[in-house]
């Protein structure tokens, strides 16, 4: 399969399985991590997700160019907005998402894991959207979600250029959350997401959709949102275990009501 799910207790981790091809994303590849969302999504089980990419060399790196070497500007548009819709079902997922980026992040790889809410990275991996040197620019989100996550000029140095980022320049700039060395960047992966699945799921997933929120530009609207929010945690058995735990000085079990 080009996309595998293995779930690790409340952890599930996503692994994109076409290593001969560096992972690029394909059409096929698309709609499989879109049926391994819906799977996740009907199972409260599972509180948090890992990406990552089989083989030592590669998270993603890209698009499937060969697919769009000889399409039109309408096959080119619904390739791209179909990647749109997976991406930014991503971003807007209630589960926190990892990006676990072993190897390139390239083209389509970098606006994948851009679109998840952590970026953890080999000391191996690189980044980079080098579609100016195919002739295109990026397609799947990267002019918005790269300067959103680094700032408009480093954005603009990238994408112009083409050039790859290290994992250490990625770390300074915002684009990885940590850097690892290669043969512990899984279990640190791991032992991110399961400490994530030990907190009140429905907090977590309020507060993922409102720190979104913060990348658009109605703050007032925004922190009305974050105020509504917070009042509903208070309706909650999580709020009130806690609460309780913290008062108690012992440690919380959240059961995700």
């Amino acid at each position: 399969m080009p996309v595998d799910f293995e779930r690790l207790g409340p952890v599930g981790v996503i692994t994109l399985n076409r290593p001969e091809a560096l992972n690029a994303l394909s059409l096929e590849m698309l709609e499989k991590i879109d049926s391994v969302l819906d799977l996740v999504e009907r199972d409260a089980a599972i509180r948090s997700l890992i990406i990552t990419g089989a083989g030592e060399k590669a998270f993603s790196a890209g698009a499937d160019i060969g697919a769009m070497r000889e399409a039109t500007a309408l096959e080119a548009r619904a390739y791209a907005q179909r990647g749109h819709q997976v991406f930014n079902r991503v971003e807007a997922f209630p589960r926190p998402i990892i990006a676990a980026v072993n190897g390139y992040a390239l083209g389509g790889g970098c606006e994948f894991a851009l679109a998840c809410d952590i970026r953890l990275a080999s000391e191996r991996a690189s980044f980079g959207q080098p579609e100016v040197n195919l002739g295109i620019m990026p397609g799947w989100g990267g002019t918005q979600r790269l300067a959103r996550a680094t700032s408009p000029g480093f954005a603009k140095e990238l994408i112009f250029t083409g050039r790859m980022c290290p994992a250490a320049e990625a770390h300074v700039h915002g684009l990885a959350n940590h850097v690892y060395p290669p043969d512990a960047l899984m279990g640190e992966a791991i032992a991110l997401a399961e400490l994530i699945a030990t907190k009140p799921p429905w907090a977590v997933s309020a507060s993922k959709e409102v720190i979104n929120l913060a990348l658009e530009g109605d703050l007032r609207g925004h922190l009305a949102r974050e105020l509504d929010l917070f009042a509903l945690a208070f309706t909650t058995k999580d709020q009130r275990e806690g609460m309780a735990a913290f008062l108690e000085k012992r440690q919380a079990t959240f059961e995700g009501r």
